[in-house]
Parts: structure tokens; C-alpha cells; sequence
């Protein structure tokens, strides 16, 4: 579901796959997202890494209420990401890393146009200690700021996630766009709480008219709350599964001044997101 990007897993996952599912409640309406992810760091030098990426975002609308509108041009939506980062050691086990991120967000149902097209990136800072054996809890701390022109505010906006190891069970990240509380059973299997924001933005290149308003872009914001599983294979492969609630659900149709016109179905839901994942 996502297009407010999981920047750790731009910094951490080498390859990912993905499923996500919100039924709408009380509604015969559908949300899919199918999701892969691939990042392919390059040593420039001793510890510095430039990193080429792509992701895919396929989001499937399966809308089934009578809406005073042709659904069928805005059931598929594609999302595609191309990622340009690199990462360099700085000192006092600090790492600084720079991305930059093109993206088509569109229903791609004619050729691409410039509104289809959207630039992102960001700057941050990373301090980790997580394989540290000098100290008590390990920890790793990321901050920076990223800058979204899908998120409809035109200035850089902050990034935040602390990860601190309690004890051999317990460990804890704070942050924005997810938190968690995580339990290990032992070196394979975790159990989680977790809340999280998600969401996309995109062009509709046959726009409709609802109400005699112009409809030119499709949007959605949800915030997540629930529990997850993890089981690592080894330690860079994992299968994971979350399953929860949204506690805030936006689906709204704009237009090109971003001001909404039409509000599709918002009723909270039960969420489903499972993948597999090989990460560094």
C-alpha cells in the first residue's frame, strides 16, 4: 500500500515481496497492493556504497458501491520508483546517506505524461550500534529529512527512528512512519505490536468529471495499528505477516489543485500485509 515510502527499507532490504489487502467494511469495495522491491548497493570505497534501486507498486480498486462515476478508470494504479542513494562512514559511528527518487504515480492507461511523473529524495543520518558488543542495550538511531511532492506540502519534512534492544526478548523503535514493541521468542521467531502510517498518491489520466468538478488525481492516507510475525530463515531472510485495523482511513478523489472532490469509501477496516524479504 504504500507510497509513503518505508525509508528503512530503502536503507536495509535488498529484495522484497509483498501483499497487502484492506476489505472496507460494510462495503463490497476492495483494496490490493502488490508490491516488489529491489536495491543493489555498489562499493565505491572502504565502507561506502552507492545504492541503485527500483520499486513497484501495483494497486488494484476493486469498487463495487454505485459511485456516480466509471470506476473502471481508476481500479488499476502503478507506481513505480527508480532510487539513486549513497551512503559513506563519517565518524563516532555515524553513516550520513543521500537518495533521490523519481516516480511515475499513475493509472497509466495512455502514454506518460509530466503529470505523471513526481521527484522525491532525502538526507540522513545514521548512527548504529545494533552488532555493538561494548555496550548494554545496542541501538540505532535515524534522522533526515524528506521531501515529497506527493504529500501536497512543498517543504522537506522530518524522518525519525529509534531502535533500542531492551534484553535478549524485548526491543522497541519509535518513529515516523512506524513504531513497534517487538517480543523474540528466540533467534527465529518475533511477535509485535505495531502502529504505522501508509498511503499513495496518484495521477488519473482520463479525468472524470463528478458534480461538474474536474477529478484529476486519486489519493490515500490510512494509519494502522495491530500485531505482526516475523521468522527469519537465516539472518537476512524473512517472512513476515501483520494483521490489524486501520484506525484512520482517507480515500479521496482531487483535483489538480489537490482540493478534494469526492470522498470514497472511508470506513475503517481489517488489514492484511504479508511478504518475504532479503535484507543486509
Amino acid at each position: 500500500m504504500c507510497c509513503i515510502h518505508s525509508v528503512e527499507a530503502q536503507l536495509t532490504d535488498l529484495v522484497r515481496l509483498e501483499y497487502s489487502f484492506i476489505p472496507s467494511s460494510k462495503s463490497e469495495d476492495r483494496y490490493t497492493r502488490l508490491r516488489g522491491i529491489l536495491n543493489y548497493p555498489i562499493k565505491i570505497k572502504d565502507k561506502d556504497y552507492l545504492v541503485v534501486g527500483a520499486e513497484y507498486n501495483r494497486i488494484i480498486l476493486s469498487l463495487e458501491e454505485d459511485y456516480p462515476f466509471n470506476t473502471s478508470e481508476i481500479n488499476r494504479l502503478h507506481i513505480i520508483d527508480l532510487s539513486l542513494g549513497y551512503t559513506f562512514k563519517c565518524k563516532n559511528d555515524w553513516r550520513l546517506g543521500l537518495n533521490i527518487n523519481p516516480r511515475i504515480a499513475s493509472t497509466l492507461t495512455h502514454n506518460l505524461t509530466s503529470d505523471d511523473l513526481f521527484l522525491n529524495g532525502g538526507i540522513f543520518a545514521i548512527k548504529d550500534r545494533t552488532d555493538a558488543t561494548d555496550i548494554k542495550r545496542p541501538y540505532r538511531l535515524v534522522l533526515g529529512l524528506t521531501y515529497n511532492t506527493t504529500a501536497g506540502l512543498p517543504i522537506p519534512l522530518p524522518f525519525v527512528s529509534y531502535f533500542r534492544q531492551i534484553n535478549d526478548h524485548w526491543s522497541f523503535n519509535l518513529g515516523v512512519p512506524k513504531s513497534n514493541l517487538k517480543y523474540a521468542f528466540n533467534t527465529h521467531s518475533f511477535l509485535q505490536t505495531f502502529a504505522s502510517l501508509d498511503g499513495y498518491f496518484a495521477n488519473i489520466q482520463r479525468p472524470m468529471l463528478i458534480n461538474d468538478r474536474e477529478v484529476n488525481n486519486i489519493s490515500l492516507s490510512v494509519a494502522i495499528g495491530g500485531l505482526g510475525y516475523e521468522y527469519c530463515f537465516t539472518k537476512n531472510i524473512i517472512a513476515y505477516t501483520y494483521v490489524g485495523y486501520t484506525f484512520r482511513l482517507n480515500n479521496v478523489l482531487r483535483n489538480n489543485d489537490r482540493d478534494e472532490v469526492f470522498r470514497l469509501n472511508d470506513l475503517n477496516a481489517f488489514y492484511l500485509r504479508t511478504g518475504l524479504k532479503f535484507k543486509i
